[in-house]
């Protein structure tokens, strides 16, 4: 099972305050709608959040507040280099990652905020 998600009802749940998040367009966060895929789940009260699989339901990852927002995006600034500077293939560079992180399947979206910071270590 996903952290943070229900699938057993579809809720998510925010994981700061214990609500339930709304599903719905990132207009709610942005101002305008962001991306190809502008569907997330939002927690009001924490502006906690998580985009969506293609404008499905399925969130990306976890929710997130703007502290663990920013490192999750330090960390794929840092890992994103591996693939994208066509060392190695995508594929290859998340296979590294969760060896790295030593986790059967890692993706950065559902890192912790200790998380972030080991890969930002590991990365150095």
């Amino acid at each position: 099972m996903e952290k943070g998600f229900d699938h057993s009802n579809d809720k998510v749940i925010c994981p700061y305050c214990g609500k339930e998040a709304v599903w719905c367009e990132n207009k709610e966060i942005y101002g305008k709608n962001y991306g190809n895929s502008y569907m997330c789940y939002l927690c009001k009260d924490c502006n906690a959040y998580v985009g969506c699989h293609q404008n499905t339901e399925r969130p990306l990852g976890t929710m997130a507040n703007k502290e663990l927002r920013e490192l999750r995006i330090k960390c794929h600034s840092n890992f994103d280099k591996l693939w994208k500077s066509k060392y190695l293939k995508r594929w290859e560079a998340y296979k590294y990652l969760s060896e790295l992180m030593e986790m059967a399947d890692a993706h950065i979206g559902n890192f912790t905020k200790e998380e972030c910071l080991i890969l930002l270590d590991k990365l150095k």
